[in-house]
């Protein structure tokens, strides 16, 4: 079985949270830090090489996510990507450069690009494309191609999205078991 690739560049090694389930065949390079009971599914690629990346505690990056992070370009300072507590990111999405708030939900597929934000409990709907230093605000869904304001979510969703984090928690745990781990 593969195992996860971890690598050092430019002086900066990964740091990962000895109960975060890292699946075998990720890549992740760099100044990257993965919260306690996180996890990162197969084959998703962390590449910190320019710039920071954060996944917070209970945090699951699922099956083929790429995240990377925006460099420094001259003057304007880049930025980095920061995915809080207990966020869901949907298989195959790309985060460049982002901020990804707690109990917020990134859907499958979905883009969100430099400078954008996601606030607490708030949602990107899966196949969507957040375009540069777009902000979608708390208990709001956006979606499209480029995304939009599509409808208002409520204490009901910001519950459910709680226990697909908890399930994601668990079965993180079960596969960190049957891997070794």
């Amino acid at each position: 079985m593969t195992q996860a690739t971890i690598i050092s560049i430019n002086g900066k090694t990964p740091i990962i949270h000895p109960t975060a389930f890292i699946a075998p065949g990720v890549r992740i390079i760099g100044d990257v830090e993965i919260g306690e009971m996180a996890s990162i599914w197969y084959n998703c690629v962390l590449r910190g090489d320019v710039n920071a990346i954060r996944i917070g505690a209970r945090s699951n990056i699922q099956d083929g996510t790429v995240i990377h992070c925006d460099a420094d370009k001259g003057f304007v300072k880049g930025t980095p990507t920061i995915i809080e507590d207990e966020v869901l990111v949907g298989h195959m999405a790309m985060l460049h450069g982002c901020t990804v708030r707690r109990n917020a939900l990134v859907g499958l597929g979905s883009i969100v690009m430099d400078g954008c934000v996601l606030e607490e409990n708030s949602m990107l709907a899966a196949g969507a494309m957040l375009t540069p230093g777009k902000q979608i605000g708390s208990f709001q869904m956006w979606g499209g191609r480029p995304a939009k304001p599509m409808r208002e979510l409520d204490e009901n969703w910001a519950m459910g999205n709680r226990m697909a984090v908890a399930h994601y928690v668990e079965n993180g745990q079960a596969h960190k078991a049957a891997n070794g781990g």
